[in-house]
Formats: structure tokens, sequence, C-alpha cells
């Protein structure tokens, strides 16, 4: 496999106008739309453009939360996203006696009603990334600790490391992303102890530790925090760890206790918004994540070459809104033409060429038909032909039918296909051709040696798999490889 693939299987997002309505729609940023409009300038902010404490009930009353012991709370959160998104726009003191300072609505608030979808999405990752830094904060409880006499905080005397915390949840929200986007992962919600264990259990380990057991439980309760706040911006739907199995040392949980009931440790799911908003971070990190409909206005060599990262499903899809764009014929000669090809990556771009033109239908038989010559092409378009039940198809030369049968198997080698598969067909053309082998090595095709030392390793019958290896030492020493 080239080593520049994206790790990444491409991700199915929703339309940027039904990701924009949903970040509209999300607590975090509803409420503080709602904090932005209400302040003014009777609103006291401190020093860092927080509001004062004597103004988070009346802030809390806005939202609603008034009757809520966390209202306060609530508040205090959805300002800072206000402010740090640009909704609310802080002012210094009028005048030098004053310790506080004043607010007013942002030139941002305008963007929420007469911006596109995108310019919302802008600001709603804004606020996923005050959320995120949030939730890699010290907690409560550490920064209490560490207060000075002189009221001040020690961050020396915390044992907390931003960089590591952020890697960890990083690496947490990575993995979530990666269940969700594989095919045949995850399908539903995912239990907190798999992505805790999947940061911190070895690979290779067989039964976990109790000290390993033990960071997993602790990290099981950090995210339980986190993905709180996640859901209060939209990343994720989170039903938190049941509080009966939070109880304090040496107290027993409240019952009932089913401890085979894992949906009671916490069960998290991304949201398509949370699908776009981790992408965006990875594309910002430069991490690859392909999303499918990116390639449709690119050219057929580029969506040939970028299918190769794509799996089965996720490759139609594509295939589908790339020809979607495009007439059949038009869509079928340049499909057909971005298909050629000796480099290494020529063999999977004809395959995938080949299912391309599957989904054009029986429309694109003009211009199959065109490149029954074709000496890389030929063998593909009769293939094709056959599939569909054309008639008049000329036989294939025999020259061309190893030289397809070659380029098959190095399509199907580059696409790591199942081992049963691969082997099946590899089986299947040596039990159609005698004396397969004694052609094959002579094919003029840059990847015939590698494609029958391959058929050495796969093909099960030992005598078929040894004249294979010396078909490969035949190829080799012909091209002086």
């Amino acid at each position: 496999m080239p080593e520049d693939r994206p790790i990444l299987p491409p991700v199915r997002l929703h339309s940027d106008a039904e990701l924009a309505r949903e970040a509209l729609a999300t607590p975090l940023l509803t409420r503080a739309v709602r904090l932005a409009r209400w302040a003014g300038p009777d609103t006291r902010v401190g020093p860092g453009g927080e509001l004062v404490d004597e103004q988070l009930p009346a802030a809390a009353e806005e939202l609603g939360l008034g009757a809520d012991d966390d209202g306060p709370a609530y508040a205090s959160e959805a300002w800072r996203a206000a402010v740090d998104t640009g909704l609310v726009e802080v002012q210094d003191p009028a005048d030098d006696d004053s310790e506080y300072g004043t607010a007013a609505a942002g030139e941002t608030l305008a963007v929420i009603t007469s911006g596109g979808p995108q310019d919302i999405l802008a600001i709603w990752l804004d606020a996923l990334e005050v959320v995120h830094a949030d939730a890699i904060a010290p907690v409560l409880a550490d920064l209490t600790d560490a207060i000075g006499e002189d009221g001040e905080i020690d961050y020396g005397a915390l044992d907390w490391d931003p960089d590591a915390e952020a890697e960890f949840l990083d690496g947490v929200l990575g993995n979530l992303y990666l269940l969700t986007v594989t095919e045949g992962g995850a399908e539903g919600p995912v239990p907190l102890p798999v992505l805790a264990a999947s940061m911190i259990v070895p690979a290779d380990m067989g039964e976990p530790t109790d000290d390993v057991l033990e960071q997993v439980s602790e990290a099981m309760m950090r995210l339980d925090d986190q993905f709180r706040l996640f859901e209060q911006v939209g990343l994720v739907e989170y039903r938190p760890v049941d509080e009966a199995l939070m109880a304090e040392e040496g107290e027993e949980p409240a019952p009932p206790v089913d401890d085979e009931d894992v949906s009671r440790y916490g069960m998290v799911r991304l949201t398509p918004l949370g699908l776009y908003g981790i992408r965006a971070r990875m594309l910002e990190a430069g991490i690859g994540a392909p999303a499918v409909g990116e390639l449709a206005h690119k050219g057929a060599d580029v969506l040939l070459d970028g299918l190769a990262h794509f799996p089965e499903l996720a490759a139609r899809a594509e295939t589908e809104q790339w020809l979607a764009r495009r007439g059949p014929a038009d869509a079928a000669r340049e499909l057909l033409a971005s298909a050629r090809g000796s480099d290494a990556g020529g063999p999977l771009r004809r395959l995938h060429c080949q299912q391309a033109l599957a989904v054009v239908g029986p429309q694109a038989e003009p211009e199959v038909r065109a490149v029954l010559d074709d000496a890389e092409l030929g063998g593909l378009a009769r293939v094709w032909l056959a599939e569909r039940g054309a008639s008049d198809v000329p036989a294939p030369p025999e020259s061309m039918i190893f030289w397809l049968a070659i380029d098959t198997i190095a399509a199907q080698l580059d696409a790591e296909g199942e081992l049963e598969e691969l082997q099946g067909l590899v089986e299947g053309l040596v039990g159609q051709h005698s004396g397969f082998f004694d052609a094959a090595w002579r094919v003029e095709h840059p990847a015939t040696a590698d494609v029958l030392e391959a058929m050495g390793r796969l093909h099960r019958d030992k005598r078929a798999a040894k004249e294979a290896r010396k078909a490969a030492f035949k190829a080799r020493s012909r091209s002086g490889g």
C-alpha cells in the first residue's frame, strides 16, 4: 500500500445548510446568541471579559434558567462562548475609577441572521474551540487547592499538562471519529470504557492489570465531564455515567446495579455536526480526512486515484456524485482516458474505471467499444461488454488475456482485498488457463514479477505455488529487475 495513502476512511457529511441549522439549534450557541442580544451598557464584565457574579442570575433568567440551580453556570459558559466567538464585544470602563467594563453586541451577531451556512459553521467551530479549551482545563477542585495566600492560582502546583490533556482528548475524539466513519464500524453509540481503553490499554496486552484498569476508570470519569460539555455544543449525543456507579469509596452503589449493562458506564455518539467539527479540526492539524463528494468537481484522473482510499460503499457514492455532473458519453471517455498508464497506480485506476462505467450503464457502450483494440483497456472493455450481455464482442488475443490477468491481480493486491477472495481469484485464473505460469512470466506488464511472487504466496496448491515463484524469477531475470 502506498505510504501516502490517508489512514482515515472518507466521511459522509450532511449539507452545509443542514449543518448550519443544527449549529444554530445547539444549546450553547442558542444561549450565546440570546446573551449577545441581551448585553448592553448596564452589563458589567470583569477584567477577563467574564460576567461579574452579580450579573449571572439575571443572565440565567434571560436564558429561562432562573429556577435551575445550574443556571448561573450555564449562563457563564454561554457568555464566554459569546465573547470568544465575537457575538459579544467587551468594552473598557468608561472612566478610570470603574473596575468593571461593559459589553455590547459584536459584529458576529449580525452574521447569525444574514450570513450563509459557511459563516454560521465558522462561528460554531469557534464555539467548539471554546468548549475544547474548557474540557482540558483543570477541574475546579484542583484549582481551589492551588490558590495561594495572595489569592492567585499557582499553576505550577497543579498536576496539569495542557498539551498532554489536549493530546489525550483529541486521541479519544479521533478514535470515536474513526469508529463512526469506518464501514462495518460502530452503528450505534460507543461505550465510554471502550474509548478510554483505546487510549490506555496496549494493543498487545492480554488481561489488563489492576493499574491499567484504574487508569481506564480515571479516564472515564474525566471523559464523562468532557462529553457533558461537548453535548452542549452539539458535538455528541451522550448518555452520562450512572451516578450510582460513582459512590464514594467504602459506600455501596445504589441498587439496582447490573454490571453487565455497559450503557450505565456512559455511551457516546458523534452527531452529524460532530463529524463535521472533528474533521475540520483534523484538517487544521494537517491530517488527511477525506469526505464523500469532494472529488465531484475534479477530473477523472483525480477521481480514479482518489477512489483508491475509499471503501466500497463510499466509492460508489463518490462515483455517483461525480457522474451526476457529466453526460454519460463525456464521462466514459474521460474515465477511459484517465485509466491508462504503466505506473504503479494504473491497475487500481483501471479497476475503479470499470466499476464507474458499470454505474454509467449501457450509454457508455460506444465509448467502451472504441477502446477494444487498446493494449491496456481492451481487456477491460471486453469484460464490461460481456457483463452487459453485449453481442459482437471480438475474442481477445492471448497476450491480452494474460495481460488482463496480471493487471487484475495487481489491482486487487493494491486494494488489499480479503485473503480468501484473492486466493479464489488467483486459483480461478490459474485453473482456467493450462500452462498459465509459462505464459504469464512473458507478459509485458510492469507488475508481472510482483504479481507472480504474490501468486506464489497465495495459491494453496504447493505445486502451483512453486511454479508461480519460478515464473516470478524468470520475469525478473528477463526484465533485469
